[in-house]
């Protein structure tokens, strides 16, 4: 079989280009417009897919509306930590700023990998890469892109230090506001105080969830109303859980309402709100999936170790997973190393990712 090398300096440049653009949730045009200017230059075919004003994803392929293989990537980020200093550095061997890890050097790969495959004549027809924007969010670039094609099978570059992820968590997002009585500070009581209240609460929903071994909680916010020199009559908490395959995000969410219930009317609130705006079911995909078996083929052939995990967090993935499509997660970095101030990724892994890519379309293109 035909073996195919890289332009390592074409993508360690690609790379930091797309560092050095700011590009978080709802401000990614800056990016795309550089984006699709660098792949018309090297010859790919590219469209813009509307998502809402001044935001598009790229499609980059054929752009046939049931093409049987995507490559996805997110070009936006999370907010800089600090705005005059997001962008790329380098020490070593490794590439630091925003997005290196989640998820600029994935979405770096998988160009190079559609170039590479292209100037070495290996590029399938039926294989699209879409770049889309707002991940970090909401996933609308995403739900766009499903709202006008479909795909049997994908590939999400997401980080996992390049190990394949056949296992994706589920995801339930709590939403929790508890009420108390405003009144002076001198006057405050333990029933009365909603911070109290959603402390307790809070405390006890963590020691529950910890009992499960694989379900990770996360406290994302919390807030009270701005109440001066009194006690606050309000508090707002945003909570994550990440459950692992085969828990039902329905079934998970009505235990959490009813544990919920039982410790918030025990807390001394005068009354509470709680909504799940986010259920997402995880899921496994088996290696019989061709893109499994492809991709399995490529890793014997470069000496990699075949070794299948579990994504842990929530990502688009789990959209694609609703719409029938088998989505594998494989991308360079590390997810622990995502939305930190020292998200850093390893060039040398990114040209590795960069060369998976590339030998899995050349080997579809051929037995296309």
């Amino acid at each position: 079989m035909k073996e195919l090398e890289v332009n390592r300096k074409r993508l360690f440049a690609l790379l930091k280009d797309m560092v050095d653009i700011y590009s978080p949730s709802g401000k990614e045009e800056e990016l795309t417009d550089y984006l699709e200017d660098y792949i018309r230059q090297h010859g790919l075919v590219v469209r813009r897919q509307s998502v809402d004003e001044g935001r598009d994803n790229l499609i980059i392929g054929s752009g046939n509306v049931s093409d049987q293989l995507l490559f996805l990537g997110h070009i936006d980020t999370v907010p800089a930590f600090d705005i005059e200093e997001f962008e790329f550095s380098q020490s070593g061997g490794r590439c630091y700023g925003l997005g290196t890890s989640d998820m600029k050097s994935g979405c770096a790969a998988m160009i190079e990998g559609f170039i590479s495959a292209r100037e070495n004549g290996g590029l399938p027809e039926s294989a699209t890469l879409a770049l889309v924007v707002g991940e970090e969010e909401s996933g609308d670039g995403t739900e766009a892109l499903l709202e006008t094609f479909s795909f049997k099978e994908a590939l999400v570059a997401e980080p996992t230090s390049l190990q394949p992820c056949l296992e994706h968590f589920g995801y339930v997002e709590m939403l929790i506001r508890t009420y108390g009585y405003r009144r002076h500070a001198a006057m405050a009581s333990r029933e009365t105080n909603a911070v109290r209240c959603m402390l307790n609460y809070l405390l006890r929903l963590e020691d529950r969830i910890e009992e499960e071994p694989d379900t990770i909680i996360n406290i994302r916010d919390l807030h009270s109303s701005e109440s001066g020199f009194a006690v606050p009559d309000q508090c707002a908490a945003a909570v994550d859980l990440h459950i692992p395959p085969g828990v039902s995000s329905s079934d998970y969410a009505v235990e959490a309402q009813e544990f919920s219930n039982e410790q918030l009317n025990s807390t001394g609130a005068s009354h509470y709100e709680i909504e799940f705006p986010t259920r997402t079911d995880g899921y496994t995909i088996g290696e019989s999936v061709s893109l499994v078996r492809g991709l399995k083929e490529v890793y014997r052939r470069t000496h990699m170790e075949w070794k299948p995990a579990a994504f842990r967090s929530h990502s688009d993935a789990n959209l694609l997973r609703d719409a029938g499509c088998d989505a594998l997660i494989l991308g360079p970095g590390q997810l622990s190393l995502a939305h930190t101030i020292d998200e850093s990724v390893d060039f040398e892994e990114v040209l590795r990712a960069a060369r998976i890519y590339s030998l899995l379309l050349n080997d579809l293109g051929i037995s296309s």
